[in-house]
């Protein structure tokens, strides 16, 4: 049986365009949420671009407006139905903004200050001795976890995956929401969070834009492999056996390969039968060879952006039909109407 209107559970997806979709994304964020929506029918997925959280690292409009469309063509090359999900950018859901303001009423600063980015940048600064601990640090770093609360409990969702260093965005807008319902009354339901898988990039850290350590997923065969060469290794014999376990270059394999092709390099591996140079090789291949058709599709996409516009209108449009009644609520408890 199919669920509908407010039974439907809601989960909600975020990408923010400070880089290009790499294969970490893949990995953590599209593979699963296409995934999930093929399995659960009777959910309703939204998707968006957060455009807008951008803001507070990329400042060259080219680039911005490249990596909005960059980010929605990822979602549509890989599979995502828009006529059934909903994908939307942020900018163009304003309730988000006027709920974002409403929630930063009821948030103690204290929390802000406990934010991880918060204090990752006031450290950086500590280290450096920085006469001022909050010097280079802009208000929507600061403010950055209530916008998300507002992304999150706008459309009173249930679910929000997210990566391990994400987890604190979702809690706190948990606590957001507490202190808006013990304010208001209970208007604004409680989301969870769903903990995403996680690769390393070309160093060996977490694969991440703002570590610039990514597989970009759309780059052409010849760029995909200069930047899988790039991969560190240790000094291991060509004949030596590795740990795939430890290696980079077969954690982000397995996640490409078949379940024949990963249980064969695996062996290889433990058997000293494949050099780092081979597997790079074979990793390059796999990669160009699973992400051919999405690839094709994704530049067909960006050559012609008029269908990207079409679709961020039209789930904009849906976007605010489901975020409207809520926020018919939330201004009559507050008591503008």
């Amino acid at each position: 049986m199919t669920a509908s209107g407010a039974d439907r559970k809601v989960v909600l997806t975020a990408l923010k365009p400070t880089g290009e979709a790499h294969a970490g994304n893949y990995v953590g964020m599209f593979r699963p949420a296409l995934s999930s929506a093929s399995e659960h029918p009777e959910y309703q997925f939204l998707y968006f671009i957060a455009d807008y959280h951008a803001l507070t690292k990329v400042r060259d409009p080219e680039r911005f407006r490249h990596l909005c469309y960059d980010n929605a063509a990822a979602w549509i090359a890989l599979g995502l139905d828009t006529h059934n999900a909903i994908l939307y950018r942020q900018s163009d859901v304003p309730e988000v903004f006027e709920l974002a303001w409403l929630l930063s009423c009821v948030t103690p600063k204290g929390l802000m200050n406990r934010a991880h980015a918060y204090k990752a940048a006031v450290a950086a600064n500590r280290r450096r001795s920085l006469a001022e601990e909050d010097a280079g640090i802009n208000m929507g770093l600061y403010n950055y976890p209530i916008l998300m609360a507002a992304d999150i409990l706008l459309f009173q969702t249930d679910l929000v995956p997210v990566g391990k260093d994400q987890v604190q965005h979702v809690e706190f807008a948990r606590d957001i929401a507490g202190s808006f319902n013990s304010a208001y009354g209970p208007l604004l339901k409680l989301p969870q969070h769903v903990v995403g898988e996680t690769i390393p990039g070309l160093d060996g850290r977490k694969m991440s834009a703002s570590l610039g350590n990514t597989i970009p997923l759309f780059a052409p065969p010849e760029e995909l492999r200069k930047r899988v060469y790039q991969v560190r290794t240790d000094s291991s014999a060509p004949d030596a056996p590795k740990d795939p376990t430890t290696s980079t270059l077969f954690l982000i394999y397995e996640q490409f390969a078949t379940a024949q092709q990963t249980q064969a390099m695996r062996e290889r591996y433990l058997a000293g039968r494949v050099s780092w140079e081979e597997a790079k090789r074979e990793l390059s291949d796999i990669l160009a060879a699973s992400l051919a058709g999405p690839r094709r599709l994704y530049h067909h996409l960006m050559s012609d952006t008029r269908q990207l516009d079409e679709a961020f209108a039209e789930g904009g449009r849906r976007a605010r039909t489901l975020a409207g009644p809520l926020m018919e609520r939330v201004r009559k408890a507050i008591g503008r109407l």
